[in-house]
């Protein structure tokens, strides 16, 4: 399950050369570098991972990038197998895909308005900053924004269930890494900046603490989600 905690924004990136900084964030930079990869189908699902390959493209040992390899395992992203080695997890199918909508149409929007009842100025500053908005056009390397984003906006969407008040929803759609799969189908600007708006959307229901324009804002953004990512099948 995803853990709990304000995502990292980068700072760590590898430079320009794509070597990783020497800090004591070694084995989260590493993490972030691959994860930004597979986010941005650099490693395409499916695609076996070289251990060898990374140490020598990030400059760094085998015991940070396997940690992170681990650590990704864990999230869904990454697929350990015996005897051969890690490979990119695939790509989910059309079927999985319509499943996760459907799902996530049942349960985020009433989510979604039950936040927006519950909504205060901390937990309206926690999704603000969630959101991904006030950092949007920044001019970050846009492989490292893409895979930034994927994870704001799990952050985001988490958040607003922990804020309805449902664990049990909570852990239902942790537990599918739903965000991460759906970002690892298309690399495309369009996938954050519009999203972005709808956001915004949701950000100015929960600011008037309004349950039916947050649960109308909510269902919109999943079905444009849904209506952006379709290409991908074709």
């Amino acid at each position: 399950m995803m853990q709990n905690r304000t995502p990292s924004i980068f700072k760590d990136a590898p430079d320009a050369a794509g070597f990783i900084p020497r800090n004591n964030s070694l084995a989260g930079s590493v993490y972030e570098a691959i994860f930004a990869q597979l986010m941005s189908l650099k490693i395409p699902p499916g695609a076996r991972i070289n251990v060898d390959n990374l140490v020598r493209e990030l400059n760094v040992s085998q015991t940070p990038i396997r940690e992170a390899l681990g650590r990704l395992a864990g999230e869904g992203l990454v697929v350990k197998t015996h005897l051969i080695g890690y490979s990119a997890a695939p790509q989910i199918a059309r079927r999985r895909f319509d499943e996760l909508y459907h799902l996530r149409l049942l349960l985020e929007p009433d989510s979604a308005a039950r936040a927006a009842i519950a909504m205060d100025d901390e937990k309206l500053k926690i999704l603000r900053e969630a959101a991904g908005v006030m950092g949007r056009r920044d001019g970050t390397d846009e492989r490292v924004r893409y895979s930034t984003f994927a994870r704001q906006d799990a952050m985001f969407h988490d958040r607003i269930l922990e804020f309805a008040g449902n664990e049990l929803i909570r852990e239902t759609l942790n537990h599918q890494h739903t965000h991460f799969h759906i970002f690892r189908l298309m690399f495309h600007s369009r996938v954050t900046e519009e999203a972005l708006d709808e956001h915004e959307a949701l950000l100015d229901a929960f600011a008037a603490a309004d349950p039916a324009a947050a649960e109308k804002a909510m269902r919109v953004h999943l079905e444009h989600s849904r209506d952006r990512l379709l290409p991908a099948f074709d």
